[in-house]
Protein backbone atom coordinates (compact mmCIF):
# COMPACT_ATOMS: atom_id res chain seq x y z
CA UNK A 1 0.00 0.00 0.00
CA UNK A 2 1.11 3.48 -0.70
CA UNK A 3 1.56 5.85 2.26
CA UNK A 4 -0.85 7.91 3.28
CA UNK A 5 -0.63 11.35 2.40
CA UNK A 6 -1.09 14.93 4.79
CA UNK A 7 -2.34 17.71 2.15
CA UNK A 8 -0.72 20.91 3.96
CA UNK A 9 -3.06 23.61 3.07
CA UNK A 10 -3.83 27.81 3.31
CA UNK A 11 -3.72 30.30 1.94
CA UNK A 12 -0.40 32.51 0.41
CA UNK A 13 2.70 33.23 2.50
CA UNK A 14 1.87 31.77 5.59
CA UNK A 15 4.32 29.49 6.31
CA UNK A 16 3.19 26.22 4.64
CA UNK A 17 7.01 25.29 3.18
CA UNK A 18 8.22 26.34 6.20
CA UNK A 19 6.35 23.60 7.86
CA UNK A 20 7.01 20.93 4.84
CA UNK A 21 11.02 21.05 5.38
CA UNK A 22 10.26 20.89 9.27
CA UNK A 23 8.03 17.94 9.04
CA UNK A 24 10.38 16.44 5.93
CA UNK A 25 13.56 17.25 8.22
CA UNK A 26 15.37 19.14 5.06
CA UNK A 27 15.27 22.24 3.31
CA UNK A 28 13.89 21.42 -0.14
CA UNK A 29 11.07 22.87 -0.85
CA UNK A 30 11.21 26.97 -1.97
CA UNK A 31 11.30 29.37 1.38
CA UNK A 32 10.81 32.83 0.48
CA UNK A 33 9.40 35.68 1.67
CA UNK A 34 7.14 36.52 -1.16
CA UNK A 35 3.52 34.97 -2.01
CA UNK A 36 2.70 32.64 -4.50
CA UNK A 37 6.09 30.40 -4.21
CA UNK A 38 4.71 27.49 -4.35
CA UNK A 39 2.09 26.39 -7.38
CA UNK A 40 2.33 22.56 -8.10
CA UNK A 41 1.89 19.78 -5.59
CA UNK A 42 5.07 18.45 -4.06
CA UNK A 43 5.32 15.16 -2.24
CA UNK A 44 7.56 14.51 0.28
CA UNK A 45 8.27 11.69 2.82
CA UNK A 46 7.78 12.51 6.98
CA UNK A 47 7.98 10.37 9.98
CA UNK A 48 6.55 10.62 13.01
CA UNK A 49 6.78 7.88 15.87
CA UNK A 50 5.90 4.44 14.48
CA UNK A 51 4.13 6.15 11.21
CA UNK A 52 5.45 7.20 7.66
CA UNK A 53 3.63 9.38 5.82
CA UNK A 54 3.85 12.08 2.90
CA UNK A 55 3.59 15.57 3.26
CA UNK A 56 2.01 17.16 -0.07
CA UNK A 57 2.92 21.10 -0.04
CA UNK A 58 0.29 23.04 -1.89
CA UNK A 59 0.27 26.56 -3.77
CA UNK A 60 -1.86 29.16 -1.52
CA UNK A 61 -5.07 29.33 -2.43
CA UNK A 62 -7.18 32.50 -2.43
CA UNK A 63 -10.93 32.14 -3.81
CA UNK A 64 -11.81 35.65 -5.03
CA UNK A 65 -9.33 35.98 -7.60
CA UNK A 66 -8.68 34.60 -11.12
CA UNK A 67 -5.55 36.11 -12.01
CA UNK A 68 -2.50 34.20 -13.64
CA UNK A 69 -2.01 30.92 -11.87
CA UNK A 70 -4.74 31.31 -8.76
CA UNK A 71 -7.24 29.19 -10.50
CA UNK A 72 -4.61 26.44 -11.69
CA UNK A 73 -3.07 26.57 -8.12
CA UNK A 74 -6.64 26.04 -5.95
CA UNK A 75 -7.27 22.91 -8.53
CA UNK A 76 -3.97 21.84 -7.71
CA UNK A 77 -4.90 21.82 -3.79
CA UNK A 78 -7.62 19.97 -4.42
CA UNK A 79 -6.36 17.66 -6.33
CA UNK A 80 -4.00 17.01 -2.91
CA UNK A 81 -7.07 16.99 -0.54
CA UNK A 82 -8.91 14.73 -2.86
CA UNK A 83 -5.86 12.23 -1.91
CA UNK A 84 -5.01 12.92 1.76
CA UNK A 85 -6.15 11.16 4.46
CA UNK A 86 -5.88 13.99 6.68
CA UNK A 87 -4.83 17.81 5.88
CA UNK A 88 -3.11 20.45 8.19
CA UNK A 89 -4.57 23.84 7.69
CA UNK A 90 -1.91 26.44 7.91
CA UNK A 91 -2.68 30.23 9.05
CA UNK A 92 -0.85 32.98 10.17
CA UNK A 93 -0.98 33.80 14.18
CA UNK A 94 1.03 37.03 13.54
CA UNK A 95 -1.94 38.62 11.33
CA UNK A 96 -4.84 36.43 13.50
CA UNK A 97 -8.03 35.51 11.14
CA UNK A 98 -7.87 36.99 7.60
CA UNK A 99 -11.36 36.85 5.25
CA UNK A 100 -8.84 34.49 3.35
CA UNK A 101 -8.73 32.11 5.86
CA UNK A 102 -12.36 32.32 6.89
CA UNK A 103 -13.43 31.02 2.95
CA UNK A 104 -10.54 28.38 3.42
CA UNK A 105 -12.25 27.25 6.42
CA UNK A 106 -15.57 26.57 5.18
CA UNK A 107 -14.66 24.90 2.49
CA UNK A 108 -12.35 22.55 4.26
CA UNK A 109 -15.81 21.70 6.09
CA UNK A 110 -17.46 20.91 3.16
CA UNK A 111 -14.70 17.94 3.09
CA UNK A 112 -14.61 14.73 4.34
CA UNK A 113 -11.09 14.76 5.47
CA UNK A 114 -10.25 15.37 8.66
CA UNK A 115 -8.27 19.05 9.39
CA UNK A 116 -5.97 20.06 11.91
CA UNK A 117 -5.48 23.64 12.22
CA UNK A 118 -1.95 24.94 12.61
CA UNK A 119 -1.38 28.61 13.80
CA UNK A 120 1.61 29.35 12.38
CA UNK A 121 4.58 31.95 13.63
CA UNK A 122 4.17 31.53 17.25
CA UNK A 123 7.39 32.11 18.46
CA UNK A 124 6.69 33.10 21.60
CA UNK A 125 5.00 30.32 24.11
CA UNK A 126 3.26 32.56 26.20
CA UNK A 127 2.26 34.67 23.35
CA UNK A 128 1.50 32.16 21.01
CA UNK A 129 -1.12 30.62 23.09
CA UNK A 130 -3.20 33.63 22.94
CA UNK A 131 -2.35 34.35 19.44
CA UNK A 132 -3.66 31.07 18.43
CA UNK A 133 -6.90 31.04 20.59
CA UNK A 134 -8.39 33.44 18.11
CA UNK A 135 -8.72 31.01 15.74
CA UNK A 136 -11.64 29.13 17.21
CA UNK A 137 -13.97 31.06 15.18
CA UNK A 138 -13.05 29.31 12.22
CA UNK A 139 -14.95 26.48 13.85
CA UNK A 140 -12.25 23.63 13.00
CA UNK A 141 -11.71 22.68 16.82
CA UNK A 142 -8.09 23.18 18.33
CA UNK A 143 -5.85 25.67 16.83
CA UNK A 144 -2.37 24.07 17.74
CA UNK A 145 0.13 27.08 18.35
CA UNK A 146 3.58 26.14 16.07
CA UNK A 147 7.01 27.90 14.67
CA UNK A 148 7.67 26.19 11.63
CA UNK A 149 11.01 27.98 11.34
CA UNK A 150 11.91 26.86 14.72
CA UNK A 151 9.84 23.75 15.67
CA UNK A 152 7.97 24.97 18.71
CA UNK A 153 4.60 22.61 18.91
CA UNK A 154 4.92 20.76 16.21
CA UNK A 155 5.39 17.31 18.15
CA UNK A 156 2.07 17.98 20.17
CA UNK A 157 0.57 18.73 16.26
CA UNK A 158 2.10 15.55 14.93
CA UNK A 159 1.01 13.58 18.09
CA UNK A 160 -2.56 14.28 16.90
CA UNK A 161 -2.40 13.92 13.03
CA UNK A 162 -0.68 10.44 13.58
CA UNK A 163 -3.96 9.07 14.88
CA UNK A 164 -6.07 10.14 11.75
CA UNK A 165 -3.12 7.96 9.56
CA UNK A 166 -2.86 3.89 9.32
CA UNK A 167 0.23 2.48 10.64
CA UNK A 168 3.23 1.92 9.15
CA UNK A 169 4.01 -1.54 6.97
CA UNK A 170 7.09 -2.89 6.17
CA UNK A 171 7.58 -2.74 2.73
CA UNK A 172 9.80 -3.90 0.38
CA UNK A 173 12.48 -1.30 -1.19
CA UNK A 174 12.28 -0.69 -4.39
CA UNK A 175 14.36 0.29 -6.91
CA UNK A 176 14.16 3.51 -8.96
CA UNK A 177 15.22 4.99 -11.92
CA UNK A 178 15.68 8.44 -10.94
CA UNK A 179 14.75 10.91 -14.00
CA UNK A 180 14.66 14.73 -14.41
CA UNK A 181 13.62 16.51 -16.40
CA UNK A 182 15.40 19.48 -17.41
CA UNK A 183 15.79 22.26 -20.21
CA UNK A 184 14.99 25.94 -20.40
CA UNK A 185 11.96 27.70 -19.70
CA UNK A 186 8.69 26.93 -21.67
CA UNK A 187 10.15 24.14 -23.77
CA UNK A 188 7.37 21.84 -22.28
CA UNK A 189 8.68 20.23 -19.36
CA UNK A 190 5.84 19.84 -17.16
CA UNK A 191 3.35 18.94 -20.12
CA UNK A 192 5.90 15.79 -20.93
CA UNK A 193 5.65 15.43 -17.01
CA UNK A 194 1.75 14.95 -17.60
CA UNK A 195 2.05 13.16 -20.69
CA UNK A 196 4.51 10.70 -18.81
CA UNK A 197 2.25 10.33 -15.42
CA UNK A 198 -1.30 10.32 -17.72
CA UNK A 199 -2.68 13.51 -15.07
CA UNK A 200 -2.71 16.85 -14.27
CA UNK A 201 0.54 16.49 -12.49
CA UNK A 202 2.41 20.01 -12.63
CA UNK A 203 0.02 23.31 -13.82
CA UNK A 204 0.80 24.07 -17.33
CA UNK A 205 0.94 27.75 -18.81
CA UNK A 206 2.55 30.01 -21.36
CA UNK A 207 4.38 32.19 -19.26
CA UNK A 208 7.80 31.07 -18.42
CA UNK A 209 8.83 30.02 -14.88
CA UNK A 210 6.03 28.35 -13.67
CA UNK A 211 7.53 25.91 -12.41
CA UNK A 212 9.90 27.03 -9.08
CA UNK A 213 10.27 23.67 -6.98
CA UNK A 214 11.68 20.69 -8.11
CA UNK A 215 8.05 18.34 -8.42
CA UNK A 216 8.70 14.40 -7.12
CA UNK A 217 6.33 11.61 -9.31
CA UNK A 218 6.55 8.34 -9.55
CA UNK A 219 5.40 6.31 -11.94
CA UNK A 220 5.28 1.82 -12.29
CA UNK A 221 5.54 0.52 -15.59
CA UNK A 222 6.45 -3.31 -16.65
CA UNK A 223 7.78 -3.65 -12.97
CA UNK A 224 9.66 -0.85 -13.16
CA UNK A 225 9.71 2.50 -10.94
CA UNK A 226 10.77 5.38 -12.32
CA UNK A 227 10.84 8.49 -10.34
CA UNK A 228 10.56 11.92 -12.58
CA UNK A 229 11.37 14.76 -11.38
CA UNK A 230 10.41 18.46 -13.20
CA UNK A 231 12.03 21.08 -12.76
CA UNK A 232 12.12 24.94 -13.18
CA UNK A 233 13.28 26.27 -16.52
CA UNK A 234 16.73 27.21 -16.32
CA UNK A 235 17.62 30.61 -18.32
CA UNK A 236 21.05 32.34 -18.54
CA UNK A 237 22.47 33.06 -14.98
CA UNK A 238 22.81 36.39 -15.83
CA UNK A 239 18.99 36.93 -16.47
CA UNK A 240 18.26 35.50 -12.87
CA UNK A 241 17.26 37.52 -10.18
CA UNK A 242 18.11 36.17 -6.46
CA UNK A 243 14.42 35.31 -5.12
CA UNK A 244 12.56 32.18 -6.35
CA UNK A 245 14.15 31.37 -9.77
CA UNK A 246 17.10 31.25 -8.35
CA UNK A 247 16.37 28.92 -5.69
CA UNK A 248 14.17 27.00 -8.45
CA UNK A 249 17.32 27.12 -10.89
CA UNK A 250 19.86 25.58 -7.66
CA UNK A 251 16.95 22.90 -7.18
CA UNK A 252 17.09 21.89 -10.50
CA UNK A 253 21.24 21.71 -10.39
CA UNK A 254 20.15 19.09 -7.70
CA UNK A 255 17.96 17.12 -9.71
CA UNK A 256 20.23 16.21 -12.25
CA UNK A 257 23.24 15.37 -9.65
CA UNK A 258 21.02 12.87 -8.07
CA UNK A 259 19.43 11.61 -10.75
CA UNK A 260 20.28 8.52 -12.74
CA UNK A 261 19.15 9.57 -16.19
CA UNK A 262 18.16 13.26 -17.61
CA UNK A 263 15.31 14.46 -19.84
CA UNK A 264 17.10 16.95 -21.58
CA UNK A 265 13.71 18.58 -23.11
CA UNK A 266 14.28 21.13 -26.20
CA UNK A 267 11.99 23.37 -28.28
CA UNK A 268 12.14 22.22 -31.84
CA UNK A 269 11.01 25.75 -32.79
CA UNK A 270 13.72 27.32 -30.89
CA UNK A 271 16.38 24.49 -31.93
CA UNK A 272 19.40 24.32 -29.89
CA UNK A 273 19.94 27.57 -28.34
CA UNK A 274 23.85 28.72 -26.86
CA UNK A 275 21.69 28.08 -23.54
CA UNK A 276 20.78 24.35 -24.14
CA UNK A 277 24.78 23.76 -25.47
CA UNK A 278 25.77 24.95 -21.70
CA UNK A 279 23.06 22.85 -20.24
CA UNK A 280 24.06 19.81 -22.16
CA UNK A 281 27.69 20.66 -20.82
CA UNK A 282 26.48 20.37 -17.44
CA UNK A 283 24.74 16.93 -17.84
CA UNK A 284 28.11 15.59 -19.54
CA UNK A 285 30.45 17.29 -16.18
CA UNK A 286 27.71 15.76 -14.17
CA UNK A 287 28.21 12.12 -15.71
CA UNK A 288 24.49 11.56 -16.03
CA UNK A 289 22.76 9.46 -18.78
CA UNK A 290 20.89 11.50 -20.86
CA UNK A 291 17.57 11.06 -23.35
CA UNK A 292 17.31 14.09 -26.04
CA UNK A 293 13.42 14.87 -25.94
CA UNK A 294 13.04 17.13 -28.88
CA UNK A 295 9.35 18.67 -27.72
CA UNK A 296 6.13 20.40 -30.26
CA UNK A 297 6.78 18.21 -32.92
CA UNK A 298 3.00 19.18 -33.67
CA UNK A 299 3.57 22.20 -34.44
CA UNK A 300 5.83 21.93 -37.19
CA UNK A 301 4.66 21.58 -40.88
CA UNK A 302 6.12 18.89 -42.53
CA UNK A 303 7.14 16.37 -45.47
CA UNK A 304 9.29 13.23 -46.34
CA UNK A 305 12.35 15.05 -45.73
CA UNK A 306 11.81 17.07 -42.16
CA UNK A 307 12.39 15.11 -39.74
CA UNK A 308 16.28 14.19 -41.36
CA UNK A 309 16.71 17.85 -42.03
CA UNK A 310 16.25 18.23 -37.80
CA UNK A 311 18.07 15.87 -36.69
CA UNK A 312 20.76 17.04 -38.64
CA UNK A 313 20.37 20.28 -37.17
CA UNK A 314 20.11 19.18 -33.73
CA UNK A 315 23.19 17.22 -34.39
CA UNK A 316 25.13 19.42 -35.30
CA UNK A 317 25.05 21.58 -32.13
CA UNK A 318 25.05 19.04 -29.86
CA UNK A 319 27.91 16.82 -31.61
CA UNK A 320 29.35 16.01 -28.57
CA UNK A 321 26.32 14.56 -26.95
CA UNK A 322 26.00 11.95 -29.90
CA UNK A 323 25.93 9.48 -27.67
CA UNK A 324 22.19 10.25 -26.32
CA UNK A 325 19.25 8.72 -27.81
CA UNK A 326 17.15 11.65 -29.50
CA UNK A 327 12.89 11.08 -29.72
CA UNK A 328 10.76 14.09 -31.82
CA UNK A 329 7.55 14.29 -29.44
CA UNK A 330 4.51 16.60 -28.89
CA UNK A 331 3.57 16.46 -25.04
CA UNK A 332 0.67 18.46 -25.90
CA UNK A 333 -0.38 15.16 -28.23
CA UNK A 334 1.52 12.64 -26.47
CA UNK A 335 2.95 11.30 -30.18
CA UNK A 336 5.93 9.12 -28.94
CA UNK A 337 5.45 9.80 -25.55
CA UNK A 338 5.45 6.46 -24.74
CA UNK A 339 8.33 5.54 -26.22
CA UNK A 340 10.56 7.60 -23.88
CA UNK A 341 10.22 5.24 -20.77
CA UNK A 342 12.04 2.55 -23.11
CA UNK A 343 14.77 4.77 -23.98
CA UNK A 344 15.34 5.53 -20.23
CA UNK A 345 15.74 1.74 -19.51
CA UNK A 346 18.44 1.45 -22.04
CA UNK A 347 20.48 4.54 -21.14
CA UNK A 348 20.02 3.69 -17.48
CA UNK A 349 20.94 0.10 -17.81
CA UNK A 350 24.55 1.40 -20.16
CA UNK A 351 24.76 4.11 -17.24
CA UNK A 352 25.53 0.74 -14.77
CA UNK A 353 26.85 -1.28 -16.92
CA UNK A 354 30.19 -3.09 -15.88
CA UNK A 355 32.44 -4.54 -18.75
CA UNK A 356 35.14 -7.56 -18.04
CA UNK A 357 38.71 -6.41 -18.45
CA UNK A 358 39.26 -9.14 -20.83
CA UNK A 359 36.81 -7.33 -23.32
CA UNK A 360 38.31 -4.37 -22.71
CA UNK A 361 41.67 -5.08 -23.51
CA UNK A 362 40.53 -6.97 -26.82
CA UNK A 363 39.11 -3.63 -27.72
CA UNK A 364 42.17 -1.87 -27.51
CA UNK A 365 44.50 -4.44 -28.86
CA UNK A 366 42.05 -3.88 -32.13
CA UNK A 367 41.75 -0.36 -32.22
CA UNK A 368 46.09 -0.12 -31.81
CA UNK A 369 46.39 -2.25 -34.78
CA UNK A 370 44.29 -0.45 -37.18
CA UNK A 371 45.36 3.11 -35.27
CA UNK A 372 48.93 3.35 -33.62
CA UNK A 373 49.21 5.91 -30.72
CA UNK A 374 50.99 8.58 -31.53
CA UNK A 375 54.55 9.58 -31.54
CA UNK A 376 56.38 12.77 -29.91
CA UNK A 377 58.80 14.92 -32.30
CA UNK A 378 61.74 13.22 -30.43
CA UNK A 379 60.03 9.82 -31.71
CA UNK A 380 58.89 8.80 -28.53
CA UNK A 381 56.53 6.49 -28.99
CA UNK A 382 52.83 5.78 -26.74
CA UNK A 383 52.06 2.88 -25.61
CA UNK A 384 49.04 1.46 -24.03
CA UNK A 385 49.61 -1.39 -21.85
CA UNK A 386 46.00 -2.52 -20.47
CA UNK A 387 42.82 -1.16 -19.38
CA UNK A 388 40.04 -1.47 -16.61
CA UNK A 389 37.22 -0.31 -15.54
CA UNK A 390 36.54 1.42 -12.52
CA UNK A 391 33.54 2.26 -11.72
CA UNK A 392 29.89 2.80 -13.42
CA UNK A 393 27.46 5.56 -13.53
CA UNK A 394 28.84 6.89 -15.62
CA UNK A 395 30.99 4.19 -16.89
CA UNK A 396 34.57 5.13 -16.39
CA UNK A 397 37.76 3.64 -17.85
CA UNK A 398 41.03 3.67 -16.63
CA UNK A 399 44.29 3.45 -19.37
CA UNK A 400 48.00 3.05 -18.06
CA UNK A 401 49.79 4.33 -20.58
CA UNK A 402 53.79 4.80 -20.77
CA UNK A 403 53.49 8.66 -20.74
CA UNK A 404 49.90 10.36 -21.09
CA UNK A 405 51.48 13.32 -22.41
CA UNK A 406 52.00 11.31 -25.84
CA UNK A 407 48.53 11.06 -26.74
CA UNK A 408 46.73 14.34 -28.14
CA UNK A 409 43.49 14.48 -27.85
CA UNK A 410 42.25 13.36 -31.20
CA UNK A 411 44.06 9.77 -29.87
CA UNK A 412 41.49 10.36 -26.93
CA UNK A 413 38.38 10.23 -29.50
CA UNK A 414 39.40 7.89 -31.59
CA UNK A 415 39.63 5.42 -28.50
CA UNK A 416 36.37 6.63 -27.04
CA UNK A 417 34.81 6.27 -29.98
CA UNK A 418 36.07 2.68 -30.42
CA UNK A 419 34.88 1.34 -27.06
CA UNK A 420 31.71 3.19 -28.22
CA UNK A 421 31.41 1.12 -31.54
CA UNK A 422 32.52 -2.23 -29.75
CA UNK A 423 30.60 -2.06 -26.99
CA UNK A 424 27.81 0.42 -27.33
CA UNK A 425 27.33 2.47 -24.16
CA UNK A 426 24.28 4.34 -25.75
CA UNK A 427 22.84 7.15 -23.57
CA UNK A 428 25.71 7.64 -20.78
CA UNK A 429 29.05 9.25 -20.91
CA UNK A 430 32.01 7.39 -20.33
CA UNK A 431 34.73 8.48 -19.10
CA UNK A 432 38.60 7.62 -20.02
CA UNK A 433 41.11 8.03 -17.33
CA UNK A 434 44.61 7.94 -18.69
CA UNK A 435 47.07 7.19 -16.43
CA UNK A 436 51.19 7.18 -16.43
CA UNK A 437 52.88 3.15 -15.63
CA UNK A 438 56.59 2.31 -15.51
CA UNK A 439 57.11 -0.61 -17.53
CA UNK A 440 58.77 -2.68 -14.86
CA UNK A 441 54.85 -1.58 -13.20
CA UNK A 442 53.45 -3.71 -15.79
CA UNK A 443 54.86 -6.78 -15.39
CA UNK A 444 53.46 -7.09 -11.97
CA UNK A 445 49.90 -6.33 -13.14
CA UNK A 446 50.44 -8.94 -15.98
CA UNK A 447 48.48 -11.74 -14.37
CA UNK A 448 45.31 -9.27 -13.75
CA UNK A 449 45.40 -7.92 -17.47
CA UNK A 450 45.66 -8.44 -20.78
CA UNK A 451 48.19 -6.37 -21.72
CA UNK A 452 47.73 -4.51 -25.43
Amino acid sequence: MPLPIVAIIGRPNVGKSTLVNRLAGDQQAIVHDEPGITRDRTYRPAFWRDREFQVVDTGGIVFDEDTEFLPLIREQAMLALAEASAAIFVVDGQSGPTTGDREIADWLRQQSVPVLLAVNKCESVEQGLVQAAEFWELGLGEPYPISAIHGNGTGELLDDLIAYLPPTRELPEVPEIKVAIIGRPNVGKSSLLNALTGEKRAIVSPISGTTRDAIDTVVERNGKTYRLIDTAGIRRKKNVDYGAEFFGINRAFKAIRRSDVVLFVIDVLDGVTDQDLKLAGRIIDDGKAAVIVVNKWDAVEKDSYTIYDYQKLIQDRLYFMDWAEKIFVSAMTGQRVNKILDLIDTAAEEHSRRVSTAVINEVLQEAVSWHSPPATRQGKQGRIYYGTQVSTKPPTIALFVNDPDRFNDNYHRYIEGQFRQQLGFTGTPIRLLWRGKKAREVEGSANRATRV
